[in-house]
């Protein structure tokens, strides 16, 4: 499943899977006209047009070149837009339009109807000797006609890509999806856990802090392999292993970290610790050359707060894409400060602690986000406002103490910088007011 997930995020997989279909389509259309002698009913027959050797030759040569153009001027096309979106918004969220399935769908339709057509050309042919004037010609009408039914959904599938592409640029649109992605890693990861948490134990807790500590001071170190970033850990292969080898994996990283080839990502403690053992825990932990917020919840929350953060820059000046970004985060994050937030530790079904890893919280994020709000935005008032109200929204939904006091600390360190932003007095006031609103709303959580 994972080979699928990261297969399905690649921008050339459907293509090359459509144009697959269209290798197996042009030859079993090809197969059924030969060994079928189609005869249809008058009304039917007129459906099937019958155009002949040459006819059949210039369809399928304009269909074949049409479709390769056109893919040629859609390609481009999106180029564009990676490279808009990449100098406007962050190189980041060059991810969302390649793993866009419409662009994927459409590039794959015209790729796969220019192979199709170039097939079934191929196909039309003199059977017997080729300098006998009175040898058969072999045309495939059924093929043919079907390419026709190919140019007409190629027409259809123009119009919807323009539609798309023109809708995919609209800052709305880009923030909507990283605000889904946000939402459903939260929806995946925290409701989920990985082996068992001690709350599920029917027995006392082990002393698992001790367990934890002991198996990274005596651990065997289990380094990364190659350098990039933790994309994914596969915690149901860690329990395994430690499970078999009767130990302890204490985890050093978490989806999103950057890691050498050297680094130590895990520590294993066991009586007798082998090379398969420690290859099984270096092949859990995945390290790909870009991050992917599949498990990696703060990429989503970075990408969101990049685009608000750009948007204050000199050269945009935009405050309200960034107050559409904030409105976008405190969707993601409302929703993981009412969630309980996972166990660290990973315990098999006998009970015994197998997995220590590290987490990060939504106080943790929130507090990422404010910091650089307060960072960046200082000097746009409707910006500030737009942190406050994402402070409440949180606050609503927080079910820690924790996660309220740090949106306590984080409002009076917003207004202590707008305070000293040079902002007009009413500005000040007005400022100040919504914060004690804001610190009045927490307090009755």
């Amino acid at each position: 499943m994972p080979l699928l997930r990261q297969l399905g995020e690649r921008f050339w997989f459907v293509p090359a899977l459509l144009c697959l279909v269209a290798v197996v389509l042009s030859q079993l259309l090809v197969w059924v006209d030969r060994v079928w002698e189609m005869s249809l009913p008058g009304w039917a027959d007129t459906l099937l047009y019958r155009v002949g050797e040459s006819g059949s030759r210039d369809i399928l040569g304009a269909i074949a070149g049409s479709s390769l153009a056109v893919a040629g001027t859609t390609f481009s096309i999106t180029m564009a837009v990676l490279a808009l979106t990449s100098s406007s918004y962050g190189p980041r969220l060059i991810r969302n339009f390649m793993t866009d399935r419409g662009n994927q769908v459409v590039l794959g339709v015209y790729v796969a109807t220019f192979l199709y057509s170039l097939l079934v050309l191929r196909s039309v042919r003199a059977i017997g000797d080729p300098g006998d004037p009175e040898a058969e010609v072999f045309v495939p009408h059924l093929a043919v006609n079907f390419a026709v039914v190919l140019a007409v959904l190629n027409v259809a599938v123009l119009i919807y890509f323009i539609h798309h592409i023109s809708d995919s640029i609209q800052i709305s649109t880009i923030s909507r999806r990283v605000r889904t992605d946000l939402r459903r890693t939260v929806e995946r990861l925290y409701p989920e856990q990985v082996g068992h948490g001690p709350e599920e134990l029917d027995g006392p807790e082990p002393h698992t802090e001790e367990a934890c500590d002991h198996a990274e001071e005596h651990g065997e170190p289990v380094r990364a392999g190659r350098q990039g970033y933790v994309t994914a850990v596969h915690g149901d292969d860690l329990v395994r292993t430690a499970q078999e080898a009767g130990g302890v994996v204490h985890l050093r990283v978490r989806p999103g970290q950057y890691v050498l080839q050297d680094s130590v990502v895990a520590h294993l403690h066991a009586d007798a610790v082998g090379e398969d053992a420690l290859d099984a825990v270096r092949d859990a932990v995945q390290v790909d050359d870009a991050r992917s917020p599949y498990q990696d919840v703060s990429f989503a929350v970075q990408q969101l707060t990049e685009l608000a953060v750009r948007a204050l820059s000199p050269g945009t000046n935009d405050p309200f894409t960034a107050v559409n970004a904030l409105d976008d985060l405190s969707s993601g994050l409302s929703l993981l400060a009412q969630r309980e937030m996972p166990s660290t530790r990973r315990y098999d079904d006998a009970g015994a602690l197998r997995v220590c890893a590290p987490q990060v919280g939504a106080v943790e994020l929130t507090s990422t986000v404010l910091d650089n709000v307060r960072w960046y935005a200082v000097t746009s008032p409707s910006v500030m406002h737009a942190a406050l109200d994402l402070v409440r929204r949180v606050g609503r939904h927080a079910r820690h103490r924790d996660l309220r006091a740090r949106l306590l600390t984080q409002v009076r360190l917003l207004e202590e910088a707008f305070e000293r932003a040079d902002h007009q007095q009413h500005d000040v006031e007005e400022y100040a007011e919504r914060v004690r609103e804001t610190e009045r709303v927490l307090a009755q959580v």
